[in-house]
């Protein structure tokens, strides 16, 4: 399955700008004090008249009598690290082809987060994904240079084929956190994509895992994917049903309305409890329901961030 890059195209047009300083400064538009200090090479623009004629590339000038600067890795304003939960529980509803009109909710997290890197693209800003479940499996760079987007892409479509039932991943969400607080090194908007069912045995567990993002000085976004209609609210028919952990196997026969009121009580109180953490560590929270489709969810964040600055 590949992604479709058309329906990226409409956040073209959008800013998505951080809040906070992250290794540079906003000012109008991208600006960095880092100007020309690294020694990585991301790209060629054209020169602008009035620009400094130190990053001129005179030798491709040479060969094509245009004028061309290099643009510099540190150039960048904004540094996103963007964590996608890739275990068993992200791939429900289980669907036979889910696409973006039918996503579960992998696939739902993949095209937001695919259409966030190809806006960054767009503003030349720096973004890399990890991938984790019951451990780290994918930790990138952040970068900004077209190569490197190529490659996030492959790793982003990797995520859309099934996980098999025989290979069954648990959510240790807290503990990949943790591990990859400490493996961000520089000040970054940190974007996460997770159902939270997390199967530590002390929710505060993941409390403290969002929580050391903030003390390292991150910018957080938890958008908390779910199928509300049948996580949340438990909307299921008035007849027996077996119901199967997708994460473990596990398997339970009952009749939804002997446990509706139970479960709705609990699965709200720990996504109120989620909401209220969030809220007092300064984390946005955005509640992603995959039946409303991936534009309902993006674009009014993106909208309401455009309009902070």
């Amino acid at each position: 399955m590949s992604l479709d890059q058309h329906r990226l195209e409409q956040f073209s047009s959008l800013e998505f700008l951080a809040r906070q300083v992250v290794e540079g400064f906003i000012t109008g538009l991208h600006k960095s004090p880092f100007h020309g200090f690294s020694v990585e090479f991301a790209e060629h623009r054209l020169y602008n008249a009035g620009e400094s004629i130190r990053a001129i590339d005179w030798k491709l000038y040479g060969r094509t009598d245009r004028l061309y600067t290099k643009r510099y890795e540190e150039e960048t304003n904004l540094r996103c690290q963007i964590f996608i939960d890739n275990s068993s529980s992200m791939y429900y509803p289980v669907l036979p082809k889910p696409d973006i009109d039918h996503p579960n909710k992998i696939t739902f997290s993949v095209y937001v987060a695919a259409a966030l890197i190809y806006l960054f693209r767009k503003q030349r800003d720096a973004s890399g994904i990890s991938v984790f479940s019951d451990t780290v499996e994918l930790h990138t760079l952040t970068k900004s240079n077209p190569v490197h987007h190529r490659y996030l892409y492959a790793e982003l479509e990797k995520l859309l084929v099934p996980i098999p039932p025989e290979k069954r991943k648990e959510t240790q969400a807290a503990e990949a956190i943790h591990e990859l607080a400490e493996r961000i090194h520089k000040r970054s908007l940190v974007i996460i994509f997770s159902d939270m069912f997390d199967h530590s045995p002390r929710k505060e567990d993941i409390f403290s895992a969002l929580q050391h993002l903030k003390h390292n000085k991150h910018e957080v976004i938890l958008f908390h994917v779910v199928d509300k209609g049948r996580e949340i609210d438990f909307n299921f028919e008035d007849r027996p049903y077996k119901f199967i952990d997708i994460e473990t196997g596990e398997q339970l026969r009952l009749h939804p309305s002997a446990l509706r009121s139970r479960y709705v009580e609990s699965v709200t109180a720990y996504k109120n409890e989620l909401r209220m953490r969030c809220g007092q560590y300064h984390i946005d929270f955005i509640e992603a329901d995959i039946n409303a489709g991936f534009e309902q969810a993006l674009l009014p964040y993106l909208l309401k961030r455009s309009r902070l600055f």
